[in-house]
């Protein structure tokens, strides 16, 4: 099994901001733990490019950098993980792909789903949308109080996810996150 110590500031990346890569290096030298790297529009092949020089760039703060959504570019940027929703591969096809020594994480949105993932080996587990989101329009409201009711039923990390900012990440934490992933928080800020 693997260990994973997931906790603090999960910062995944938004194409569409300004400087997009500035704005990732000073998310992650102000402190973010985790990298996640999202983009549902480029090609496979800048994809695999564009993952591979984050990795780079994780080696450097030391951060862990996870793939959203492809175990096989995760695979061949050498990343430390994947994390995938309810559409997309199992568990068991991107633990087939990565192996053993690699991070899969889960979106969900249910205890149901929550128990799933952990059942079938997810490595932490998303919860989301704790706030309303601009970032992700087919976004469920969950809210905190599911994270509440999922935290004492999972004892697998937990990330909160969804419309997360510096006024109402107390509530997210308190409500049992481990982590807080955040995309405008820090993708948007001026000075992040």
């Amino acid at each position: 099994m693997i260990n994973l110590t997931m906790n603090g500031v999960y910062l995944i990346t938004d194409r569409s901001a300004r400087n997009c890569f500035d704005k990732i290096e000073a998310g992650l030298r102000g402190g973010a733990k985790t990298l996640q790297f999202r983009d549902k529009q480029a090609s496979a092949g800048e994809k695999l490019e564009t993952a591979r020089s984050l990795r780079q760039l994780c080696q450097h703060y030391n951060v862990c950098f996870i793939v959203n959504d492809s175990p096989e570019i995760a695979l061949a940027a050498n990343a430390d993980g994947v994390h995938i929703g309810q559409q997309d591969a199992s568990i068991r096809e991107a633990r087939r792909i990565l192996g053993p020594d690699r991070i899969i994480g889960v979106s969900t949105r249910t205890v149901e789903q929550a128990k799933r993932a952990a059942a079938e080996g997810a490595d932490y587990i998303a919860v989301g949308s704790m706030f309303p989101t601009g970032t992700k329009a087919d976004a469920e409201l969950v809210g905190p109080q599911r994270l509440r009711e999922i935290r004492k039923v999972v004892d697998k990390p937990l990330v909160g996810i969804g419309g997360i900012n510096r006024n109402n990440v107390g509530e997210v934490i308190l409500a049992g996150a481990d982590a807080v992933a955040v995309i405008s928080a820090v993708m948007k800020d001026a000075d992040p």
